[in-house]
């Protein structure tokens, strides 16, 4: 058996260490308060409960005074430096999303990374040097070493992305450590990866939160659906924190005490009030977020102690230990909603009510805002904003388009600002909905201070919530997944929704029979003053496991009335590329199979500019027609099928026909010469 020779691997390393005159901390050895409650917090390399030890660990300093945490993990073997997946990334996950503790204990590479995440997880460090290092002997007993360096930040997701080659440890050097940090910073990713990245992590979060759900729903008695909602609206933003005002709420803050004004209730309740204080949300909103969550966080039965813990406080610890990477990394995903999903799945609603609080997919969501045409100087509003999902994709290409076409560093700071600020606006009726679309604009950097708790069709004025309340929101794109059970399956937003704009693009997903009957009137009113410029079916299974309704997208030129002659596009999207399935324990229910993220570019580009971008698409799939203004129940239309017979179909006719003439001759042969003897 193959000895290891981690022990000299360490003497070696540390010396170097030692060498540059660094001060280092070994395994056992404490580094700052932070770093070591972090690493003692995080799950270990063998999945319990417990505390990381890295071999090595020190805080190094740059030119600019930033802190740079430096996690080291020695191994013994020769091929135990790293291993990857297929797509080059360190590999610590496996296909089902879970930890794969069998790298994180293996490799010296994984090890750090793992160790590096724990810090993105429970710390305010962002940037994080991952550094492994193994070796072997060979038959002369001299030893031969490999060392990787990765660099572990917010902004690659916590993957991590390897730095270079280095042959030792004079990069940590204080003489080298800026020329290093410099190197580290012209690391980049490719769109490509940094969105590859996104879906990784966006899987992760399913599977953490079906994990989190199933053990809520589960072990914690008492808890309703509203409840278990505000309680993770709740430990998320008590966690949040702001640097230099607000401490973010640590586990160890909780109490479990009984005593009035003091239970672990009133302490969260009290960060979330010095949180929003902080952030200088509106006095009426304020008050209408710490009432809704008050009702459920100051409970007697939440805060009764048993076993020496409140049930607050073990269902924030599972909150936070399971979630808390991923909004501390800044996906700019729609999390909420994802949530809001899984803790809806578990409830016995009917499916004309689960159709109603549905989530639309994240592509799909991006689908309706580029078919918008959302920019960074759009004002876009959605009239039923559910979790925010649609407001978040708009944020997202809002703030895109800023990065690619600013070129000034203050004036897109200040577009950034303005964006999430003024450029955004949602309604939202249900208060446990309402408090989902709060939270997750607040996780995207806060554009929550137009997100309105109000029937838009009833109580809405056109105006700001907040802050401009006197000044009509500008909008020029409206993006909706409106409840079908309302009037004409939803359209009653539409009509409202467009009547309050005066230029622009509007593309909402709707129950189709909206198009063909059901929405009649509401459409007849839409066409006298605005365009529909096309009918996209969308497929069947879009929904899957959540509502069984066929859907239509419909795109409108906004303030313009429908001519007769007008050229609709219809588009027929029912194979869009994707493969769905609804197994509840499937790592993936979503692939790609037929070119789906080609297939989405492609169905933009003929909405924007017509049958010039017809490439994947056949002429069956996409043609386009004119519909009657007047109808309204004509707008999902099919491509004509030629009935007309082709030449070529006529050489098969008479193909078959002479097929089936010496056939038949054939057989009569056959049965006249049985018929004989023969």
């Amino acid at each position: 058996m193959i000895q290891s020779v981690e022990p000299n691997i360490a003497d070696l390393a540390n010396g170097w260490l030692k060498t540059h005159k660094l001060n280092y901390k070994l395994e056992q050895e404490s580094l700052n308060a932070e770093i070591d409650k972090a690493l003692s917090d995080y799950f270990t390399k063998n999945g319990g409960t417990g505390a990381n030890r890295p071999d090595a660990k020190l805080l190094l300093q740059d030119k600019n005074l930033n802190f740079y945490p430096i996690l080291i993990e020695y191994k013994g073997y020769k091929n135990s430096l790293v291993k990857l997946d297929a797509n080059h990334q360190v590999e610590n996950r496996t296909a089902k999303n879970e930890p794969h503790f069998k790298n994180i204990n293996s490799f010296a590479v994984n090890g750090a990374v793992h160790y590096a995440n724990a810090l993105l997880h429970h710390t305010s460090y962002t940037d994080i040097i991952a550094i492994g290092m193994t070796g072997h002997k060979d038959e002369s007993g001299k030893i031969h070493y490999k060392i990787g360096v990765y660099f572990v930040s917010k902004n690659n997701f916590g993957v991590g992305q390897k730095v270079g080659e280095f042959s030792d440890f004079s990069f940590l050097a204080p003489k080298n450590f800026d020329a290093f940090i410099e190197k580290v910073k012209t690391l980049s990713l490719t769109q490509k990866e940094i969105d590859k990245l996104k879906e990784q992590r966006e899987k992760e979060i399913d599977t953490s939160l079906r994990k989190l759900n199933h053990d809520i729903y589960d072990n914690e008695k008492g808890l309703g659906e509203n409840d278990r909602v505000y309680l993770v609206a709740a430990s998320i933003i008590a966690t949040l924190g702001i640097p230099g005002k607000v401490a973010p709420l640590e586990k160890s803050d909780f109490k479990s005490s009984i005593e009035v004004g003091n239970t672990d209730g009133d302490i969260i309740v009290r960060k979330i009030k010095a949180f929003l204080d902080a952030k200088e949300i509106p006095t009426e909103k304020k008050n209408l977020i710490l009432r809704t969550l008050q009702n459920t966080l100051t409970t007697e039965n939440i805060n009764k102690v048993e076993n020496g813990e409140s049930q607050l406080k073990r269902v924030f610890t599972k909150i936070v230990d399971d979630l808390g990477i991923y909004y501390k990394i800044g996906l700019t995903t729609d999390f909420t909603g994802k949530l809001f999903n899984e803790m809806y799945g578990w409830l016995g609603f009917s499916q004309d009510k689960l159709n109603d609080v549905v989530l639309t997919p994240s592509y799909v969501s991006n689908l309706l805002v580029k078919l918008a045409r959302v920019n960074k100087d759009s004002y876009v509003w959605d009239f039923a904003t559910g979790s925010a999902g649609l407001l978040v994709a708009a944020m997202n290409e809002m703030l895109n388009d800023a990065k690619n076409t600013i070129t000034s560093p203050k004036e897109l700071t200040q577009k950034e600002i303005k964006i999430k600020a003024e450029q955004l606006l949602g309604l939202e009726l249900l208060s446990s909905v309402y408090m989902l679309a709060i939270l997750n604009m607040i996780l995207m950097g806060d554009g929550s201070s137009n997100i309105l708790n109000k029937d838009s069709l009833s109580d809405f004025d056109g105006n700001y919530g907040y802050g401009k309340t006197n000044n009509k929101f500008p909008a020029d794109a409206f993006i909706l997944n409106p409840p079908y059970s309302a009037s004409g399956n939803g359209m009653n937003f539409v009509e409202k929704a467009l009547g309050m704009m005066n230029k622009g693009y509007a593309s909402i997903i709707i129950q189709n029979s909206a198009g063909s009957g059901k929405a009649k009137e509401y459409n007849q009113k839409i066409l006298e003053k605005h365009t529909l410029l096309a009918s996209i079916k969308m497929p069947a299974d879009i929904f899957i496991g959540k509502s069984s309704v066929n859907t239509n997208i419909y795109v409108f030129k906004i303030n313009e009335r429908h001519h007769k002659d007008e050229m609709v596009k219809f588009i027929d999207f029912s194979n869009d590329g994707y493969s769905r399935t609804n197994r509840k324990k499937a790592s993936n229910n979503l692939k790609d199979t037929n070119q789906a993220k080609e297939r989405y570019e492609e169905l933009i580009n003929l909405v924007r500019f017509g049958k010039s971008k017809l490439n994947i698409f056949t002429e069956k799939e996409y043609h386009e027609a004119t519909i009657d203004p007047k109808n309204g129940a004509d707008w999902n239309q099919s491509a004509p099928i030629d009935t007309k017979p082709t030449l070529q179909d006529f050489k098969k006719t008479v193909s078959d026909y002479l097929a089936w003439e010496i056939s038949s001759i054939l057989k009569q042969q056959i049965q006249q010469e049985e018929s004989l003897g023969k």
